[in-house]
């Protein structure tokens, strides 16, 4: 007797992830829907076609995967596939209940965002957005040593890394360049051979006439790293309970620690900064500056103190994208690229017929051990 075919497998993306990365799917014979608007989806909208019985759902950050999604999708549901490392707007706890796996994209994005902190760090240290604004508006009258205004070198100052994962050891690779000190602190732990064999390369740029100052990587705590840094670049996730909480780890008192000439970083997640406090800072010259990719609500709200027209000059903003690289967002190779990824963890999800704790981009392996 013949078998019966198998249905094909219905997925819903709530965001055009990639064109040729979703052409995958089609090529498999999955039914796909793409939500190809520039503006997110309704809740309501995913609702509907969860409750229709989709297989598979493609989401980003935009969207609240809580219950209410996988109630509606109880039975049929199979993989939420997030196209992000960041999974803040999945509820884990809901999802381990239902049983419902959720991926994400963590690795393929390392590269991109330790650049992207490193470069809007120099432009806002040397003063790149007011330079160039000073141009375009005809407001450039004459060359002088020091007006209109100054910028703060990179090489040579000493640069606090606050969290040391993928991204933070990124970033201090790309950082040995400009010849800088290195202050690292994580609230989880401290990866002792990654220090050590940063240490040893700075050491070997030294003896090879690479740099002209010795220059020295410690592991310091929170109140040392913000203390002794000229700039601090956060690399942390958002926990937002317990003793090792980011919530709003940099704030009101932490501030305070940092030398008033100090610019602090942000490409890790909006909420690790308490924003009032930061702008309080920025204005009353407590540090000299900031350059931020995330904030605690996105997009920004017209009313965000750090819209102030006074922190114009000394406050880089830029709308999420430090991982916006052409590569990076739109590969189609699961081991480059973010669409590809998350495309292929909707496939290894719902082609597969092992352990689903064993398939690599799941995120909550817990719930199936």
């Amino acid at each position: 007797m013949a078998t019966k075919a198998r249905e094909p497998f219905r997925v819903f993306a709530t965001c055009d992830i990639g064109g040729e990365a979703l052409d995958r799917l089609r090529e498999r014979g999955y039914q796909l829907e793409v939500y190809d608007q520039i503006e997110p989806p309704p809740k309501s909208l995913i609702l509907e076609k969860v409750r229709s019985g989709i297989d598979g759902l493609i989401t980003t950050l935009r969207d609240e995967i809580d219950a209410e999604i996988f109630e509606a999708g109880k039975g049929t549901l199979k993989v939420v596939a997030q196209d992000s490392v960041g999974f803040d707007n999945v509820n884990r706890s809901d999802a381990n209940r239902y049983k419902i796996p959720f991926t994400n994209t963590a690795e393929v994005l390392t590269e991109a965002t330790a650049e992207f902190a490193l470069l809007i760090l120099g432009a806002v240290a040397r003063k790149l957005y007011p330079s160039e604004r000073l141009v375009r508006e005809m407001r450039w009258g004459a060359w002088h040593p020091y007006h209109p205004f100054l910028g703060d070198e990179v090489t040579g100052k000493t640069i606090a890394v606050i969290g040391l994962g993928r991204i933070g050891q990124a970033f201090i690779k790309k950082a040995l360049g400009f010849d800088v000190n290195f202050l690292c602190h994580d609230p989880h732990r401290v990866p002792m051979d990654f220090v050590k064999k940063a240490q040893e390369e700075i050491d070997l740029r030294r003896r090879n006439g690479f740099c002209r100052e010795p220059c020295t990587m410690k592991v310091a705590s929170l109140e040392e790293a913000l203390g002794g840094a000229d700039f601090v670049s956060l690399h942390v996730p958002l926990v937002r309970e317990g003793k090792s909480s980011t919530f709003h780890m940099i704030n009101h008192r932490t501030l305070r620690l940092m030398k008033p000439t100090a610019y602090l970083v942000n490409t890790s997640r909006g909420q690790v900064v308490d924003e009032r406090a930061l702008a309080r800072a920025i204005k009353e010259r407590v540090i000299a500056g900031a350059a931020l990719d995330v904030f605690e609500q996105e997009p920004l709200p017209a009313d965000s103190p750090l819209r102030d027209p006074e922190l114009e000059e000394r406050v880089r903003i830029f709308h999420h994208f430090a991982s916006a690289g052409r590569i990076t967002r739109l590969s189609t190779d699961p081991d480059r690229g973010m669409a590809g990824r998350a495309v292929q963890a909707v496939i290894d999800v719902l082609e597969g017929d092992g352990n689903l704790a064993d398939i690599p981009y799941v995120v909550n392996k817990e719930a199936f051990r």
